[in-house]
């Protein structure tokens, strides 16, 4: 079973969206399993504390390192890789999502207030996550936003497994457009060649309108792209 343990200042925010639609359904069915750590149970004096004023002076507060040390040291050990939710981390991938979800698991670190004490991240080994760059209150949001898009590559999650092959980053591209009924929207018509029935044609449509997003929206995948297109030079001086 595929787990996912968060360790948070808030633990009754999940599983908040993960209990609903696929999701929700996955974790009632026992597909996956999710676990929270409420990291002030770890503090040792009778106020609970589990920040400090930063070093060095500057506005807010620290999380603690021995208080977080505790708690990541709560888990028993197992394979799952020590996430932290951080502004500053590696940008999350599909490529990325797609090896967390064929694992065992997740744990996840989950910061507040300025950040959490670097000595933390170090002893740990945590790897800091990126949801893009900007900024949010905490790393419970970003870490509901990861485990949602692991759990739903978990087999026997979504109701067809082709569901997940065609979709936005999974060869590279953006997804195609979506059409269903009506046939005419306010005027707006499904395109032709995906009423026609050539299963040819329209394989070939949503590839070069995937491309054209692409190319549009995000040039810094289409230049991926494009270099995995090119055919690779044979190696010079072969038998």
């Amino acid at each position: 079973m595929w787990r996912a343990t968060v360790l948070t200042l808030f633990p009754d925010m999940l599983p908040g969206p993960l209990g609903r639609s696929l999701a929700g359904r996955a974790l009632a069915s026992g597909l996956w399993s999710l676990d929270t750590l409420d990291i002030r149970d770890f503090a040792e004096d009778k106020h609970g504390t589990v920040d400090g004023t930063p070093a060095g002076g500057g506005p807010g507060m620290v999380m603690k390192p021995d208080v977080v040390a505790r708690a990541l040291d709560s888990i028993p050990a197992d394979t799952r890789p020590r996430l932290m939710m951080s502004a500053r981390g590696r940008p999350l991938t599909q490529a990325r999502v797609s090896e967390l979800a064929s694992g065992d698991g997740v744990a996840i670190l989950c910061g507040r207030f300025e950040g959490v004490d670097e000595r933390l991240i170090q002893a740990r080994g945590l790897e800091e996550v990126s949801l893009g760059d900007f900024v949010l209150s905490g790393g419970e949001i970003a870490a509901l936003a990861l485990i949602d898009a692991c759990v739903r590559l978990i087999p026997g999650v979504m109701g067809k497994e082709a569901s997940g092959i065609e979709e936005s980053f999974s060869d590279g591209l953006l997804e195609y457009p979506q059409y269903t009924r009506p046939a005419v929207f306010e005027g707006l018509t499904i395109p032709e060649v995906l009423t026609s029935g050539d299963h040819g044609k329209v394989a070939k449509w949503r590839l070069a309108e995937a491309e054209r997003l692409t190319r549009e929206r995000r040039p810094d995948l289409w230049t991926a792209y494009q270099a995995r297109q090119k055919p690779q030079k044979p190696p010079k001086g072969g038998a």
